[in-house]
């Protein structure tokens, strides 16, 4: 084999390989294209994501606020019964006393 066979042959070689990775390139491209309304459709989807973490997130604000208030509600509400119960005590005992008094007039 001279030099313009071997200088021939490693051409040919090299573009068969050339046209081999080419041809595999176009193949792969050609099966892994995204087409535009598988795009169209991640994009409507991504935004709807959006749209429920904000609706979320509003949802979670809304019920810490509404945590807040009723547990100042409840405190208000137990500091009232408190406040009952104190005087219904101090009620009692007046009219404890008022009975012992009374017992003792009527026994007098």
């Amino acid at each position: 084999m001279n030099r313009t066979e071997f200088v021939v042959a490693t051409a040919i070689i090299l573009f068969v390989a050339f046209s081999l990775g080419w041809f595999a390139n176009w193949l792969i491209h050609r099966f892994t294209r995204v087409s535009q309304s598988d795009v169209d459709q991640l994009e409507q989807m991504s935004q709807e994501l959006h749209e429920a973490e904000e609706t979320r997130d509003q949802a979670i604000t809304y019920l810490q606020q509404r945590e807040a208030e009723l547990t100042n509600q409840l405190a208000q509400t137990e500091a009232e019964l408190s406040a009952a119960m104190e005087g219904l005590r101090d009620a009692r005992y007046e009219a404890e006393e008022m009975r012992a008094y009374m017992e003792r007039m009527n026994a007098n």
